[in-house]
């Protein structure tokens, strides 16, 4: 009987010892610290920080599962960065917005290398081995640059950080809006158009004050005389205007006058060629008609005396009847005249 009852109160003390230690040993393990991650967080506060020594980033987001795949690449590679002599560095861009505004983030995950002060970007898968061999190959040489405006460091991108930090307050305001308070969506765009009005309308108030404060009117007389002066101006300016329409009219009727001039004289000179080539051909019929007469007359015999006189009268009749020219030839000479006449008329003309 007393062996049966041991074995229960033994259990119970074996149970009771193994509680006991098992409660010591919690806080014991509950106070040792976690592995420390050797990725450093980029704020809007320590990010230039990467302006000195080498630095990767990456940019992701909480939700992202392609950025979740290479969270153990990353923080890998972050162990082997004291052997690369290396720093990296992550960005989330959900509480973060002006960051990925400044290095212009529009895909994630994102990665970039900077080397005092000079931005590329990393467009490998991500994984530990290429990001090593990224490193001590050096093959950041090879890749552009972001230089100029497209460099985080620029006052191009400092702007478009803030246009970013801006949109992110905004979006963390409307979820406030919308799940915290419970308001209906379209109550907080309402909102967010009136706003935008009104601070518009704000921003053109202080524009105008700021003119009225810096523009300082001129007195009356003085207004007055830059007034006058400018009508003035214009005035002058219209007369010359007219002047030199005036004058251009003016050359423009003197050259049509010498032009006409100029047509009546060349159609004078046409006139008298014309004349003088009428004139000679007047005078070559005129020979040629004398000389017809010339021949008839020499061809009558001087000496017969066997001829009566009435005999040779009416022979020479007949032969003058003949010398003479007839008046169809006549004629045809006129017409054939006046037909070169009309058309050196036409000609001039």
């Amino acid at each position: 009987m007393a062996g049966g009852r041991c074995g229960p109160q033994l259990t119970a003390l074996l149970a009771a010892w193994v509680a006991a230690v098992a409660a010591t040993a919690g806080p014991e393990q509950a106070a040792l610290p976690a592995e420390q991650s050797r990725v450093q967080p980029m704020t809007a506060s320590n990010w230039t920080l990467v302006m000195e020594g080498e630095w990767m980033l990456k940019f992701y987001a909480p939700w992202c599962p392609s950025c979740q795949q290479t969270d153990s690449e990353w923080e890998t590679f972050a162990k082997n960065g004291e052997m690369l002599q290396i720093s990296v560095g992550k960005v989330d861009v959900i509480q973060e917005p002006g960051l990925s505004g400044r290095f212009f983030v529009t895909t994630l995950p994102a990665f970039f290398h900077a080397k005092d002060g000079i931005f590329r970007r990393y467009r490998g898968p991500g994984i530990f081995e290429d990001l090593q061999n990224y490193i001590l190959e050096k093959k950041w040489q090879s890749v552009e640059p972001l230089t100029g405006w497209k460099s985080p460091a620029s006052l191009t991108m400092s702007g478009m950080a803030g246009l970013f930090s801006i949109s992110g307050k905004i979006w963390h305001l409307h979820n406030y809006f919308t799940v915290t308070l419970g308001i209906p969506a379209w109550c907080s765009y309402v909102f967010f158009v009136i706003a935008t009005l009104v601070f518009g309308l704000f921003m053109g108030l202080v524009l105008v004050v700021i003119s009225e404060c810096f523009y300082v009117p001129l007195p009356r007389h003085l207004s007055e005389r830059s007034e006058q002066n400018g009508r003035s101006e214009e005035a002058h300016r219209a007369e010359q205007l007219q002047d030199a329409e005036e004058e251009k009219d003016d050359s423009n009727e003197e050259e049509n006058k010498d032009s006409l001039v100029d047509d009546e004289e060349e159609k004078e000179d046409l006139g008298d060629e014309d004349e003088a080539e009428e004139e000679e051909e007047e005078d070559n019929l005129a020979a040629g008609v004398d000389e017809e007469r010339s021949e008839a007359n020499d061809q009558g015999p001087p000496g017969e005396d066997s001829v009566t006189r009435e005999e040779v009268e009416p022979e020479e009749a007949e032969e003058g009847i003949s010398e003479k020219p007839c008046p169809a030839d006549t004629e045809v000479v006129e017409d054939s005249l006046r037909q070169r006449k009309s058309q050196h008329a036409d000609k001039g003309l």
